[in-house]
């Protein structure tokens, strides 16, 4: 159960990239993001990389959504693709590694519940 969930849900790698490019896109046009903007970055990455599918680079897909949020302008993503292919592979092992952790607590969990060393309801 856990590992579905959080193989939908965890895309932690995803909604760091989104964030992250958003304001490098920002930075090489020379925009200043205040503050609002900056939290309406991260949540709407946050999102985008919840409904985004699991396949290689869907992230460019969301990216679009997340640049158009603080009025940045998407022709910058050709420049994103350049590099997507291999920042792919570091927003992958973090999913893999935040997905394994969900699962090594659940384990822990539940094993000390079985022994009746856990908190019980």
């Amino acid at each position: 159960f856990v590992i579905p969930v959080g193989a939908t849900i965890n895309m932690d790698g995803g909604a760091l990239y989104e964030a992250l490019a958003c304001l490098f896109v920002a930075q090489v046009k020379g925009v200043s993001l205040n503050f609002g903007q900056v939290v309406v970055t991260v949540l709407t990455a946050t999102l985008a990389s919840i409904g985004a599918a699991g396949i290689p680079s869907a992230g460019l897909f969301t990216m679009v959504m997340v640049l158009n949020a603080v009025g940045l302008p998407i022709d910058m993503i050709s420049v994103l693709i350049t590099v997507d292919w291999f920042l792919d592979r570091f927003r992958t092992c973090t999913n893999v590694m935040g997905d394994a952790l969900g699962c090594a607590i659940v384990q822990e969990m539940c094993t000390k519940r079985t022994r009746g060393d856990g908190p019980r309801e």
